[in-house]
């Protein structure tokens, strides 16, 4: 009889790896990008967590949208990220290879590739759902820069 954390058991409910070239694009899409799920249930049994692969063309942007109570987190592997956000995406803030972006439940946003090379990030959301609610902005030009700053850090001296 075989128990809860016995070698069979690990086996078929242990790691998973899914390979880049494994990447599943049936996924809930916006105008302007493409995204590819590498872990969500389905693939790989996550039952907290979406992450997978996004690109945008070279100087392409999505469309305006937001992932409803999801947070979502990108991380730039390669290429120059331009975010907008707000209401009317009077805010902008910039990201590069590296760097990661956080973006919270609701908020309006639209990624933009800074840069005439593809635009490549990694994906992780808060929950299995799809959810891409696409919206009809008309964007404030020109944006306001937001230097990211949290509460314990110092915004740096200018």
């Amino acid at each position: 009889m075989s128990t809860p954390h016995d070698s069979e058991h690990w086996r078929l409910h242990g790691v998973r790896v899914v390979r880049g070239s494994e990447l599943d694009p049936n996924t809930a899409q916006t105008p302007g990008m493409k995204r590819a799920a590498a872990i969500n249930r389905a693939r790989a049994g996550a039952e907290k967590l979406w992450a997978g692969a996004v690109t945008i063309d070279p100087s392409a942007k999505t469309g305006a949208h937001h992932h409803g109570a999801l947070e979502s987190i990108i991380y730039v592997v390669k290429g120059h990220a331009r975010m907008r956000w707000g209401e009317h995406l009077e805010f902008t803030a910039e990201a590069g290879p590296g760097d990661f972006i956080f973006v919270p439940p609701y908020v309006p946003h639209q990624e933009i590739n800074a840069a005439d090379e593809p635009l490549e990030c990694v994906i992780v959301r808060s929950d299995q759902e799809p959810v891409v609610v696409n919206l009809a902005l008309t964007p404030v030009e020109p944006p306001e820069t937001v230097h990211w700053v949290d509460d314990i850090h110092p915004a740096p001296s200018r």
